[in-house]
């Protein structure tokens, strides 16, 4: 049976999963999520995809990003999964494969449903137990969009930009958006979309 055809469309932001082979972990040590993100950074820079929201779990990833063209997206992961594997695999002495089949993805197709991307990405370790509130997880771009560090990697999506001209109030409009936890109805759709491929 042919593959179904991923839609993911030139200058629209594309929520993207990818887990671990089996639910494992894909991520043992600091040095492990250090090194994806460095790929990533590189990577985005050379396919020209904007990332603008992230989260490394254990055993999964989250990425909301922008390709400026086609197949863009589809280079990036294609790259950054090969040389991730290549480096877990000779740092933790295995062999095989890591990832579980192909990437999901869907398009964020309107403005409410990117910053609904936003919540569910950097929410997932609160969902998860792991931390009280997105701030508190190292691993994920909750602290750049919410302006509690720099990092110019993580380039603010223009729905969130319109959320205020001014940085300041900017900021205070997205925490504000993590005030309350998103829908479990809302959290379904996404999950839904995103392993099916429908925006």
């Amino acid at each position: 049976m042919p593959r179904s055809l991923r839609l993911i469309l030139p200058c629209i932001a594309v929520h993207i999963i990818q887990r671990g082979n089996n639910r494992a972990a894909c991520f043992r040590s600091e040095s492990d999520y250090l090194v994806y993100l460095s790929h990533l950074r590189q990577l985005s820079d050379k396919y020209d995809c904007a990332v603008h929201a992230y989260c490394l779990m254990t055993n999964h990833v989250h990425l909301l990003m922008t390709p400026s063209g086609d197949g863009a997206c589809t280079g990036l992961m294609r790259d950054l999964g090969q040389r991730y594997v290549q480096y877990f695999n000779r740092e933790h002495e295995r062999t095989g494969t890591l990832w579980e089949g192909r990437f999901r993805s869907c398009v964020a197709e309107s403005s409410r449903y990117v910053l609904a991307c936003h919540r569910y990405i950097e929410l997932n370790p609160v969902r998860s137990g792991m931390v009280e509130h997105p701030s508190g997880y190292l691993w994920s771009s909750h602290a750049v969009n919410a302006g509690i560090r720099s990092d110019n990697f993580v380039k603010p999506h223009p729905d969130v930009e319109a959320l205020a001209a001014d940085p300041a109030k900017r900021y205070a409009a997205y925490q504000n958006l993590f005030v309350e936890r998103l829908d479990p109805l809302l959290v379904q759709n996404i999950r839904d979309a995103t392993n099916a491929g429908y925006p």
